[in-house]
Formats: structure tokens, C-alpha cells, sequence
């Protein structure tokens, strides 16, 4: 009888233990569960602050845009003001003096990363960096033949593109060439 009592007592033991270790595995399951869920929460972080301090960096870099926008105006008036030559002595003098703003003006503006966009005539257009107001006919096409007004980037942005006049292929008259073939026919 007691070896009766000590097979109950291995059997139950031994219940004990395959229910321990079944419990010591779901546990098991559980942390690596947990870990990964760690581990891909970390990740997320750790992307979204990467993604945040891009942001963060892309806003520093153009944060002067609006206010840059808002300064053209003022260029394209120094511009005008300074494309004529005054005959007066004492203009010359203002216009030395508007100089100098100017030249300190794209100065800074050239520290924030602000460039002109200068086309010359003769320039191929480029729709990237031109805006085409007016077209004109001539034998080659997409060449620029006149600038009105310049345009300005800031660091890779076009904040303004240049606006320029831009050659256009001639197109001849279908039905000039067809009429002579239809007085033939008649």
C-alpha cells in the first residue's frame, strides 16, 4: 500500500510539474510576445522622432518663405528704380543710396539661402525654373526672348519662377496650302 500511495503521490507530483512547465511555456510565449510588442513600439518611436526632426529641420530651413514672398515686390521696385540712369547730379546720389540698400538687401537674403533666378535671352526655357507669359513665332522653338521679371529660389524651392517671353514654332496655314489643289480640281 504504500508503494500504492507513492505511485498517487509521483502521479500527482507529476501532474504538478507538467502543469508547471506548461505554464512556465505559456509564460514563456507571453514575454517573447511582449518583447517584440517592446520592441516594435520602440521602433515606431523611434521612427516617428526621425520623422519628426526632418520635419522640424524642412520647417527651419524654409520657415522664411511667406516673408520672402512678400519682399519681392520691394526687389522688383529696386529693380525698376535702379534699370534707369538719372541725368540729375543729386539723383545720382539717391540712387547710390538705393544701391546700397539694394546690395544689402540681397545680401541677406542670399544668408537665408534666397538665389536669383536670371535667364538671359537666347536661354532654352526651362518650365521648372520659367514661367512663359507671352509667346512669339520664330523658327526655333522654346527660346527665351524676353524677361520680364526675374525669379527667386529659396535654398531648392521656386518661390517665384522668372516670367519670360518664349519662342514658339511657326505654324503654316493648312488651308492656304489646300486651296491651289482645289482651283486645280475645278
Amino acid at each position: 500500500m504504500a508503494e500504492n500511495n507513492e505511485e498517487v503521490v509521483n502521479k500527482k507530483e507529476k501532474k504538478k510539474v507538467e502543469k508547471l512547465a506548461e505554464e512556465v511555456e505559456k509564460l514563456k510565449a507571453e514575454v517573447d510576445h511582449w518583447k517584440n510588442e517592446y520592441y516594435r513600439a520602440y521602433a515606431d518611436t523611434k521612427n516617428l522622432r526621425n520623422s519628426i526632426e526632418k520635419d522640424y529641420k524642412e520647417a527651419l530651413k524654409y520657415r522664411s518663405e511667406g516673408f520672402i514672398e512678400e519682399l519681392l515686390p520691394v526687389l522688383d521696385s529696386f529693380h525698376m528704380a535702379l534699370a534707369n540712369e538719372p541725368t540729375d547730379p543729386a539723383l545720382k546720389n539717391y540712387l547710390t543710396g538705393f544701391q546700397y540698400v539694394y546690395r544689402n538687401l540681397v545680401s541677406i537674403l542670399e544668408n537665408e539661402g534666397v538665389t536669383e533666378i536670371s535667364p538671359n535671352v537666347g536661354d532654352i526655357f526651362d518650365p521648372h525654373l520659367m514661367n512663359a507669359v507671352d509667346t512669339e513665332e520664330k523658327e526655333q522653338e522654346n527660346v527665351v526672348l524676353k524677361i520680364y521679371g526675374k525669379g527667386f529660389k529659396l535654398h531648392d524651392r521656386i518661390v517665384r519662377p522668372a516670367m519670360v517671353q518664349v519662342s514658339v514654332r511657326k505654324v503654316e496655314n493648312k488651308e492656304e496650302k489646300e486651296a491651289p489643289q482645289d482651283k486645280c480640281d475645278a
